[in-house]
């Protein structure tokens, strides 16, 4: 995973689940939320819908991407906080993510 823009999260991070390790700063907390929000037959990566109705508000400019494999399948996503979908979707995986709005 690699995240810019963020004030004091930018870098390249390995996570590791289901032995915990790497080099994310949070190892064991984005695992649980990975976990967490991981269900039978939705990504969890997933991009916003085409045609989602997206509120026009800019969460600043914090960039991530996650590449890798997620329970076998594998993973390049890009992140965002360029409208209410994409900041929406940034703080569904936190702390995967950056928490930016703790460093507003």
């Amino acid at each position: 995973m690699t995240v810019a823009g963020t004030e004091g999260a930018d870098g390249t991070y390995v996570l590791d689940c289901h032995r915990t390790g790497g080099t994310h700063p949070q190892a064991a907390k984005a695992c649980e939320r990975l976990d967490a929000v991981t269900v039978y037959g939705k990504d969890p990566f997933a991009k916003t819908p085409p045609g989602a109705m997206c509120t026009m508000q800019y969460g600043g400019p914090a960039t991530a991407r996650v590449t890798g494999t997620w329970q076998g399948r594998p993973v390049n996503a890009t992140y965002d906080r360029s409208d209410g979908c994409e900041i929406s979707r940034w703080n569904h995986l936190v702390p995967v993510l950056p928490d930016t709005s703790a460093r507003a």
